[in-house]
């Protein structure tokens, strides 16, 4: 429950504050009149990602078993790649994301309503669309047959709308860069645990070949239905007898990812060169500038 929590929270969180930002400008503009095909803009991008999420549930349903394990391994897999992309963007853009959003929404502005419309349902659309895959993978991978799982998603998400709103009033003020690296890290964790499901699904529908070779089998020691082991289960995908296949890809995942995520931005020889450029070129400029005077 509390991986899906954390992934209600942070993503949640994430278009609250772009939502936030939005109005918060225009207010200050004084173009209020911008507010109504914001929130359209918004409604919609809400409508099309519970859309999403239903026909990814309803409609894997109507698949043979194979078929529905191919599907939910490839999603899985999607799901993977598309938060950890999301995880480091936002590392990245934390600090300068007011500034991204200004910029979009002058350029909506001088274009019209369409646009406007257009600009606030691709910002929180994403988030939506994120949201409603990892969490449909993310319930796949933690199916105990209770609403833990989509309960946690719905309290994070409630937090979320909270908080933007708190941060909208100024009641709030979020350090958004170590917020979105301390709940990156364990969202790394998480889909790492979905990724090695997915591979576990895509092993069960005979993609993959390896589903009777067991890494180890430690169910005697954790049981699944224990207290513990449901709360393995619920924050870390944890699997009690995984394949040789899932856990190779679980380590190669996690460690080389969680290493760069929590690396200093900039660190890293790309970063020194690029200084060490900028340094030449500006003494050049220089002895450039004293020759000609």
């Amino acid at each position: 429950m509390f991986g899906n929590y954390l992934i209600g929270l942070r993503e949640g969180l994430e278009a609250s504050l772009v939502v936030c930002i939005l109005i918060a400008y225009v207010v200050k503009t004084g173009r209020r009149d911008a507010l109504k095909p914001i929130w359209t803009g918004v409604g919609v991008a809400v409508g099309a990602s519970l859309a999403f999420g239903a026909g990814l549930e309803f409609g894997s349903q109507e698949l043979t078993f194979e078929a529905q394990e191919l599907l939910g391994g490839t999603l899985s897999i999607l799901a993977v790649v598309l938060v950890t992309w999301m995880v480091f963007w936002m590392r990245r853009t934390a600090r300068h994301l007011r500034d991204e959003l200004h910029g979009k929404l002058d350029a909506a502005l001088r274009m019209g309503t369409g646009a406007l419309v257009a600009t606030a349902f691709l910002a929180v659309g994403r988030e939506g669309l994120e949201t409603a895959l990892f969490v449909w993978a993310s319930v796949r991978a933690s199916s105990d047959g209770s609403y833990a799982p989509l309960t946690g998603v719905l309290l994070g998400l409630l937090t979320a709308v909270l908080l933007g709103w708190l941060f909208y009033r100024g009641a709030v003020r979020i350090n958004l860069a170590k917020f979105f690296t301390w709940t990156g890290g364990m969202l790394v964790v998480v889909a790492a645990g979905v990724l090695a499901y997915g591979v576990h699904d895509l092993q069960e529908a005979r993609f993959l070949d390896g589903l009777a070779n067991k890494a180890f089998d430690i169910s005697a020691t954790i049981p699944p239905d224990s207290w513990y082991g449901t709360l393995l289960k619920g924050v870390f995908n944890f699997q009690p007898n995984p394949t040789v296949l899932q856990v190779t890809v679980w380590a190669l995942y996690l460690v080389p990812t969680l290493a760069l995520f929590l690396a200093p931005i900039g660190s890293g020889p790309s970063a020194r060169v690029k200084k060490q450029k900028a340094t030449d070129e500006k003494a050049d400029a220089e002895a450039s500038a004293g020759t000609t005077a």
